[in-house]
């Protein structure tokens, strides 16, 4: 065996599991949780707000994980740097939010 047919066959193992099957069902998920929110707020006088407001953050966490696994390959091998950045971000974003209402309130 070549070494031509060595790295094809690798690259056709590593890119196996980016079919489109996965990317149409985070697709629809990703539409469905639309739909669901736009239903949610669209109900929002004869629901309870604060139901909608739960809904429509689940929604919006569920769609960040969709998002970020299967549009931007965080679930792939090798993206723990990107993550970490991601999450330092988010902790000091929502450090920098906390300590502003705390300010302004105290």
């Amino acid at each position: 065996m070549t070494t031509h047919q060595v790295t094809s066959d690798n690259s056709k193992r590593r890119h196996k599991h980016e079919g489109k099957q996965k990317h149409i069902i985070a697709f629809i998920f990703s539409i469905v949780l639309t739909l669901i929110a736009f239903a949610t707020v669209g109900s929002a006088g004869e629901v309870n707000p604060t139901f909608t407001v739960i809904i429509l953050l689940v929604m919006a966490v569920l769609q960040v994980v969709i998002q970020m696994g299967y549009w931007m390959h965080m679930k792939d091998k090798g993206h723990m740097i990107p993550i970490m950045f991601m999450i330092g971000g988010a902790f000091i974003a929502l450090t920098a939010i906390v300590m502003g209402v705390y300010w302004v309130w105290w």
